[in-house]
């Protein structure tokens, strides 16, 4: 079974893929480090439910497509 940090971090990684943004694109809209975006995406870091709010808002989804 998948680590579930590391399908969370897949699904934004593809949400963002699919609206043609950079890691560094969403990290200036969320006003974090390019490297935490990355950590993220990799399934590394373990984002609290602010921060997977906030991703939601940056890629103008709703949150529960992220979740």
């Amino acid at each position: 079974m998948e680590d579930i940090s590391k399908k969370f971090g897949k699904k934004v990684r593809k949400i963002r893929l699919k609206k043609g943004l950079s890691q560094g694109d969403i990290s200036r809209r969320l006003n974090l480090h390019r490297s935490y975006i990355s950590g993220i995406e990799r399934g590394v870091r373990n984002p609290s439910l602010k921060v997977i709010q906030k991703i939601a808002k940056a890629l103008e989804i709703d949150i529960n497509k992220l979740i």
